[in-house]
């Protein structure tokens, strides 16, 4: 987990969902810190262990682990995206 930034984005470079995540942060202004799997192995591995998935992106805002992208949309359509940034980059 980043200390730097309030997000946490594991992704590959081809993935379209990945891609829209990152859309959504960037229209936030929110800063995260993206960890590419793709040809990595042991990052990948390590994605898994932490969020029991194998999909990508898995995202994290603060210490929670929000799901992939389907979920940040939801957390955004239900106005609960925004006040979840500002905790994490306050406790950050």
């Amino acid at each position: 987990m980043s200390t730097t930034s309030p997000v946490t984005l594991y992704t590959t470079a081809w993935c379209p969902y990945c891609l829209r995540a990152k859309q959504l942060l960037d229209h936030k202004g929110s800063a995260y810190h993206e960890i590419r799997v793709d040809g990595q192995p042991e990052l990948r591995q390590e994605m898994m262990q932490r969020s029991g998935q194998y999909t990508v992106p898995q995202i994290w805002v603060g210490e929670r682990h929000v799901g992939g992208c389907d979920e940040l949309y939801s957390l955004e359509r239900a106005g609960q995206l925004e006040p979840l940034l500002a905790e994490a980059a306050q406790a950050g």
